[in-house]
């Protein structure tokens, strides 16, 4: 995304259609180039996970591959507290659910320009990163701060990427740990589905005892309602299933009725047969 080559007052900050601010960034103080980020405040609907709030989280754009998540909350910084940063290869929703896996566990990130997710303590961070101006470079590497590229970037990260046996060890027996503990939950949590859906299928409940000198919990408002609701689905079925037993006796009560009738007229049809003695049985 390249900026507008509109004229812009100094001091003030350059907004460009979108919505994105656009802030300067150099490498370090003698440096001559600059590099642009674009900043907005993240606000999507469809963002349901408390790990972005809308009014305290920011959007950016364009983040070169030397600015890792620690240079980019020093940058920030300045703007306020901050709680937590992402950055990520492409925006999207955050991952916030599932096991944290240790990054010796995960295949290595791809190297380019990033999209990041910046959330802050206060909202007021937000409106002083939108006002920043644009022809105040925000600086990367300082002499407190140095951030290393090249050939010094490659030497750290291949002295990184040889680990201790002893961390190893310990890194997998947490992650096997959290493994099974979570594995251990979920199956009690089906055991418990499973049994509530019995009682309600067979309309028992289970009653068991508590510890010695454990008080009887009173029935909460949600449970009071979900009995209610079920006594109330009994009655309607047994309802139907009265009307529907009173519906076959009176059935067969007309059907008795209307026999006794034509055997009634039948018998008299005879009787009058008899009396005009044109009744020939033989």
């Amino acid at each position: 995304m390249a900026p507008s080559k509109a004229k812009h007052a100094s001091g003030q900050p350059w907004v460009i259609p979108g919505g994105f601010s656009v802030l300067s960034l150099q490498f370090s103080s003698d440096s001559a180039a600059r590099h642009c980020l674009y900043v907005k405040e993240h606000k999507v609907r469809t963002e349901k996970s408390s790990h972005r709030p809308l009014d305290r989280t920011l959007f950016l754009l364009n983040i070169p591959p030397y600015c890792s998540e620690v240079v980019v909350k020093e940058l920030f910084s300045q703007f306020g507290g901050i709680e937590s940063v992402e950055l990520r290869d492409h925006p999207g929703s955050s991952q916030e659910s599932g096991p944290k896996i240790s990054k010796l566990f995960r295949p290595p990130e791809k190297q380019g320009f990033k999209v990041g997710y910046i959330v802050f303590k206060n909202s007021s961070s937000l409106q002083a990163v939108k006002s920043y101006p644009f022809d105040a470079p925000l600086v990367v590497s300082t002499e407190q701060r140095p951030v290393k590229t090249g050939v010094q970037k490659w030497i750290q990260q291949y002295s990184e990427s040889f680990i201790q046996p002893e961390k190893l060890q310990q890194k997998v027996d947490n992650f096997m740990q959290s493994y099974d503990e979570r594995k251990e939950k979920e199956a009690e949590q089906k055991k418990e589905e499973a049994e509530r859906q019995q009682e309600e299928e067979e309309g028992w409940v289970k009653v068991t005892r508590g510890h010695k000198g454990a008080k009887a919990r009173p029935h909460s408002e949600a449970a009071n309602e979900k009995t209610l609701q079920k006594e109330k689905r009994k009655k309607r079925r047994k309802e139907l299933l009265n009307f529907y037993t009173w519906q076959h006796r009176n059935t067969q009560k007309e059907h008795i009725a209307e026999l006794r009738k034509k055997f009634e007229e039948d018998k008299q049809k005879i009787a009058l047969l008899r009396a005009q003695r044109k009744f020939k049985p033989y």
